[in-house]
C-alpha cells in the first residue's frame, strides 16, 4: 500500500476514486511490473472494499477495472547443455583434491538429482524421511509432506506439510532418481523411519540457504551461471508438460507409470 498505492492516490479523495482512475493507474502499473500491478489491485480492492461497507462510496472500483493480462514468457528452464555442464561441475567439485577439512559426501548432487526427478522444491526435498520412500513397489515414489523451515530465534526443523497443507502428494520417481536415493540410503548409519533422507553430518537438517549458498559457489567455480534450485523445478515441469501432461496429471495418471524417460535430462553416472 505505501510503495505502491499511495504515491498516486494521495492527494485525492476518497470519491475521486473511481474506475477510469483505478483502471489508469493499473494500466500504468503493469507496464513496469504484472506482479505489482497484481499486487497492487488486490490491497487497492481491500482498502475501497472498507470505504464501501462505511457508505464513503456506493461501490468498489476495481470490480469494473479491465483484467490485468500476464504476460507471454518462456519458462526459466535448464537446457540439455546445462544440466551437462552442472553435473560435471558437481561430480568436478567432489572429486576435488582436500587438503584440509572433510571431503564432500555427494549429497549435494543427489539432492540436484531429486529435484530435477520430482520436480519438488528444496524444502520439500530436504523434508524427505526414509518413511517417504517407497522404492521396491513396482512403481517406485516419494511422499512430498513436509519442507523443512529456518526461522529467525529458531532452530531450522522438518515442517509436518509443503508449503501448503494440500500440497502434500506421491511422485513417481524416474530412474536417475531412485539412483541417487538409493545411493544416499547407504550412507545413513541410523534408518529411523524418521530420519532424513538429506542431513548434516550431525543429523540435523540442512537449511536450504546453505544448500542455496554451496550451489552457488560449485557453479561460480564451474562458470555456469544463474543455477537456482527452483530453475530445477521448472525444468522438470517443462519437461513433464512437453512429454506429454501438466504437473496436475503427472499427479494423478503419470504418477502411476514410471517416469524413466526422463533420465534423458539426468543420465546416470
Amino acid at each position: 500500500m505505501r510503495t505502491l498505492v499511495l504515491p498516486f492516490f494521495k492527494d485525492v479523495t476518497l470519491r475521486e476514486i473511481g474506475v477510469a482512475r483505478c483502471d489508469y493507474f493499473l494500466k500504468q502499473l503493469a507496464k513496469q511490473s504484472y506482479n505489482r500491478a497484481r499486487q497492487a489491485r488486490v490491497v487497492l480492492r481491500l482498502a475501497l472494499a472498507l470505504a464501501v461497507r462505511h457508505e464513503i462510496l456506493p461501490r468498489n472500483p476495481i470490480d469494473h477495472v479491465s483484467r490485468l493480462r500476464r504476460p507471454v514468457r518462456t519458462p526459466d528452464t535448464f537446457s540439455w547443455d546445462e544440466l551437462k555442464a552442472i553435473r560435471a561441475g558437481i561430480n568436478t567439485w567432489e572429486h576435488r583434491p582436500i587438503k584440509a577439512g572433510p571431503r564432500p559426501d555427494g549429497q549435494l548432487g543427489q539432492v540436484v538429482g531429486v529435484m530435477l526427478g520430482t520436480s519438488a522444491r528444496i524444502g520439500e526435498v530436504l523434508a524427505i524421511r526414509l518413511s517417504d520412500l517407497d522404492l521396491d513397489a513396482p512403481i517406485p515414489s516419494v511422499r512430498i509432506s513436509g519442507t523443512i523451515v529456518s526461522r529467525r530465534g529458531e532452530p531450522t526443523h522438518r515442517q509436518d506439510h509443503p508449503k501448503t497443507a494440500r500440497s502434500v502428494r506421491r511422485v513417481a520417481l524416474p530412474g536417475f532418481a531412485l539412483r541417487a536415493i538409493r545411493a544416499q540410503i547407504e550412507k545413513i548409519r541410523f534408518t529411523h523411519p524418521d530420519t532424513l533422507l538429506f542431513s548434516t553430518c550431525v543429523g540435523i537438517p540442512h537449511t536450504t540457504n546453505n544448500i542455496r549458498r554451496q550451489l552457488r559457489e560449485v557453479m561460480e567455480r564451474a562458470g555456469v551461471p544463474d543455477v537456482t534450485p527452483h530453475r530445477f523445478r521448472r525444468t522438470a515441469a517443462t519437461a513433464i508438460n512437453e512429454i506429454g501432461g501438466t504437473v496436475a496429471r503427472l499427479r494423478t495418471r503419470r504418477a502411476q507409470r514410471p517416469l524413466d524417460h526422463a533420465g534423458a535430462l539426468y543420465p546416470p553416472q
